[in-house]
């Protein structure tokens, strides 16, 4: 994805202070070498210092398509140099308000003796000046900013436009989400009931809507070798139980070739499914040996989420494009005891956070859902997590979060995954207040504390955020 950043100063200093123009696009070119080591394109329009330079530089990022523009302040700047840009890039931007060091040299700064090179000395420090300014007509204009404070080389300043870039890349996964849609919402669940349309025009995701029919033509031409391929990579990734039928694991891994041709086929990048079928039918055939399949899409970066939660599986991709996982959850129980949540789900998982390994199970009888076959039994590795749950309110959508950790202990054995979580408001007002807020049962979960980030996403989305804790 390409970045944009642009630097503002005053043209009427150049003359006036030998060697400060020079001295801050150096500045600038540090920021812009600093940014291209996380991984994107930074397309940089250079010093501008005039109203006429700002009209330049808006056209030339804009025909490169920046999805993001830094804003560097260099020294003070009019912001009439900064209005023309923003307006007519209508795209986030954050400020940079980064001085050269933590602090003048007071004693060598006095030292100078010469008014003007000390003028021209703090002038170089002089970012914080035009910020009020600048906010001030951001505010006026109806134009949305933020603003990082600090100086060039402090962790503090990079960790949060580290940050900032992360989020947009985030941003930049999900407007270029492929989101397949196979088969139909468990009926009655009419919590996970959704606007497509709605989902869409916030996320910018294709809803790409999969007969099952095509998922079994996939399945019908599954050679043997395929088989035999896919169930090498069962025995790779899953612990398989001794309890699980050889038939069993070829029938699922016929079903997770045909997941995989599905995929492929559509260009998916993330997929929510269910289906039941009849009287063991052949789609019920299907349904019931997907989960291995699902759970190796999951992993790897493609979640799929059950039961057709399509917000679900929209908050399985955010967690999973921030690289921590993004495991398909719900309310399991509670323990008073130890004050912790139970949360767990049949179907897919991310083995990529798990604890331990990732069990391959046999279940006589999957619950709420026909027919019996192979599940998934794991736990989310041990430490910080994050709770994420895309929310349709009667007021629009927005997203919900919770930072939690989870903790070692005892889990059901049942075949699913199953995680204990402990939240530092405790458990009872963690559910009370998680729940009036109103999200569908399901959550994703993945590893690491990721409000602040989920926040900068929501920020570039023009989403709104409610963290619980």
């Amino acid at each position: 994805m390409n970045i944009g950043l642009f630097g503002i100063g005053l043209e009427a200093y150049w003359a006036q202070f030998d060697g400060l123009k020079e001295r801050l696009i150096g500045y600038q070119n540090f920021i812009a070498r600093k940014m291209e080591g996380l991984e994107v394109n930074v397309i940089d329009a250079g010093m501008v210092d005039s109203p006429e330079k700002a009209r330049e530089a808006a056209d030339f990022l804009k025909k490169k398509d920046v999805e993001i523009v830094f804003l560097y302040i260099s020294t003070y700047a009019l912001s009439s140099t900064v209005l023309p840009i923003a307006q007519k890039l209508k795209v986030p931007l954050v400020i940079l308000n980064l001085q050269p060091v933590s602090a003048i040299h007071y004693e060598a700064f006095n030292a100078l003796k010469d008014r003007g090179i000390m003028t021209g000395e703090w002038l170089a420090h002089c970012q914080a000046c035009s910020v009020p300014e600048i906010a001030n007509v951001f505010n006026r204009s109806g134009i949305k900013y933020e603003i990082v404070t600090g100086y060039l080389h402090e962790d503090r300043a990079w960790t949060q436009i580290s940050d900032w870039i992360e989020a947009s890349k985030v941003m930049h996964s999900m407007q270029t989400n492929r989101l397949g849609i196979l088969g139909h919402y468990y009926g009655g669940m009419l919590d996970i009931y959704t606007d497509l349309t709605q989902l869409s025009a916030a996320f910018g995701t294709h809803m790409e809507i999969i007969e099952m029919c095509e998922l079994k033509k996939y399945r019908d031409e599954v050679t043997k070798a395929d088989m035999q391929q896919k169930v090498t990579e069962f025995k790779q990734i899953f612990d398989v139980s001794t309890a699980c039928e050889e038939d069993e694991i070829f029938r699922a891994a016929k079903t997770s070739v045909a997941l995989d041709k599905l995929v492929s086929t559509h260009n998916l990048s993330s997929m929510a499914y269910y289906y039941e079928g009849i009287d063991g039918n052949e789609y019920e055939n299907i349904s019931t040996s997907v989960i291995p399949g699902n759970t190796l899409l999951t992993g790897k970066n493609i979640p799929v989420a059950g039961e057709c939660d399509v917000k679900n599986a929209l908050a399985m991709k955010i967690m999973d494009s921030f690289g921590a996982g993004g495991s398909f959850s719900e309310f399991y129980a509670m323990d008073f005891e130890d004050d912790i949540v139970l949360l767990g789900h049949d179907g897919s998982a991310h083995f990529a956070i798990a604890e331990g390994g990732v069990q391959l199970v046999p279940l006589a009888v999957y619950h709420g859902k026909p027919g019996k076959g192979l599940s998934i039994q794991m736990t989310v590795k041990h430490g910080e997590v994050t709770l994420l749950s895309v929310v349709q309110g009667k007021n629009g959508l927005f997203l919900l979060v919770a930072e939690a950790e989870s903790v070692p202990g005892p889990v059901l054995q049942i075949g699913n995954t199953n995680s204990r979580y402990r939240f530092p408001i405790g458990s009872r007002e963690f559910i009370d207040r998680w729940a009036k807020q109103g999200p569908a049962h399901h959550c994703a979960i993945g590893i690491g504390h990721l409000a602040d980030k989920i926040k900068k996403f929501a920020f570039l989305m023009d989403m709104e955020v409610v963290q619980i804790c």
